[in-house]
């Protein structure tokens, strides 16, 4: 995947594929709560209703519909050396 199949704009066109009749709005955006990761709603209004997504930045600054996995505690075994 290119850098430019991983940006917003790539994203939004993909998806809710714009016309020139369709709006398109930034409605939201912010942090998640504990992960703190970004997040963007992009609605399209067209003459039967709108539609609306949410986007989220993952850490390697690629955008995606799903959010970024939240990183868990982990243990780790170290062998002792004999």
């Amino acid at each position: 995947m290119n850098i430019a199949e991983k940006s917003l704009r790539y994203l939004v066109e993909k998806w809710l594929a714009p016309t020139s009749a369709m709006g398109i709005h930034v409605i939201q955006f912010g942090r998640t709560g504990s992960a703190k990761s970004r997040y963007v709603r992009v609605e399209a209004s067209t003459p039967s209703g709108s539609h609306a997504i949410f986007f989220f930045r993952h850490d390697d600054g690629s955008w995606s519909v799903f959010p970024p996995a939240t990183s868990r505690p982990s243990m780790t075994n170290y062998r002792l050396a004999a």
